[in-house]
């Protein structure tokens, strides 16, 4: 949801900058696929109507829908603000100084409306709460308007395989949901590398003045055969069978990776992937129980036969 709202801001954004844009350089821009962007435009359609004159012409806007975002940074912001000192009033154009205020007026309004936006955001996703806490604080406004501005923040950390509690720096580069949780991918300061942050475990953030730019990084290439959140070290390619009954709900599935699906005669559906990290793929298959059988690899199959007459002895 939270990628959606900042991903259509871009769109608005690239069409207005460049009318006759094409489905390709919008994907390109905002680093997802064109069927991303093609739904996109359908929302986006219902807002502001967008027409597309042709194979090869690309999108614009009709009528006179416009968005301006002066986009200052703080730094352009505050050399804007002392522009009038630094001219020679009796040398300036009739019309400057109310030109001027406007400029000003614009940037404070949207900043304001940024602002906004981004709080009415965080509050319609709701978050649940950890079971040992009471209650749990909502980071997700600072962590949004800290992506869009390109700023780090200074955070504290709760890591909980380690029950450790540290004060870190990071720059935030994308937010993912995933299995009703958010997940934060940055730039660690302390660590010196990518990390992944679950957002209910920050116990403080605050957006700093300094700025970031997340270089040539990409996402989908970083999550590259990682089935959710966590990145193993070693391939593995599984073949599952998924029954008729459940077969429609595994193909609209939202994947990181690229599965290979055949249907059956019987309606039943062969689902083939390559991940990185088996036990993240192993959780999401035995939620289907019965209706998801494992055919390879055989060392999993053989794996999970005995795990399953664990289970039967227990109960027993």
């Amino acid at each position: 949801m939270v990628d959606k709202v900042i991903r259509i801001f871009k769109i608005i954004n690239a069409i207005q900058a460049n009318p006759g844009i094409s489905a390709n350089d919008l994907a390109f821009k905002c680093e997802v696929d064109v069927r991303t962007i093609y739904r996109d435009l359908r929302v986006l359609d219902l807002i502001a109507p967008i027409t597309n004159d042709g194979k090869g012409t690309g999108y614009r806007f009709m009528g006179k829908f416009s968005m301006y975002p002066l986009n200052f940074s703080e730094q352009e912001a505050l050399v804007f603000s002392l522009l009038p000192s630094v001219l020679d009033e009796d040398k300036l154009p009739p019309g400057f100084q109310t030109a001027y205020d406007k400029v000003m007026a614009t940037h404070v309004k949207q900043k304001s409306d940024q602002i906004n936006i981004i709080e009415d955001i965080a509050g319609i996703i709701q978050m649940g709460t950890p079971a040992y806490r009471k209650e749990s604080p909502n980071f997700l406004q600072p962590i949004i308007q800290a992506i869009i501005e390109q700023k780090s923040i200074d955070t504290v950390y709760h890591t909980q395989y380690r029950n450790e509690t540290t004060e870190r720096k990071i720059d935030p580069y994308y937010l993912v949901p995933r299995d009703r949780l958010f997940y934060l991918f940055g730039y660690c300061h302390s660590k010196q590398d990518i990390r992944t942050f679950r957002i209910s475990r920050f116990q403080k953030v605050e957006i700093t003045g300094q700025s970031f730019d997340k270089g040539d990084f990409n996402i989908k290439q970083y999550l590259k055969n990682t089935w959710s959140i966590d990145r193993g070290e070693k391939n593995m390619t599984f073949k599952v069978r998924f029954s008729a009954d459940v077969a429609r709900y595994i193909k609209e599935e939202e994947l990181f990776v690229h599965p290979r699906m055949k249907d059956q005669k019987d309606g039943s559906l062969i689902f083939e992937v390559t991940v990185n990290n088996e036990k993240e793929f192993l959780k999401w298959v035995l939620q289907y129980g019965p209706s998801a059988e494992i055919l390879e690899p055989k060392s999993i199959r053989d794996s999970l036969k005995a795990q399953l007459s664990q289970w039967v002895s227990m109960y027993q």
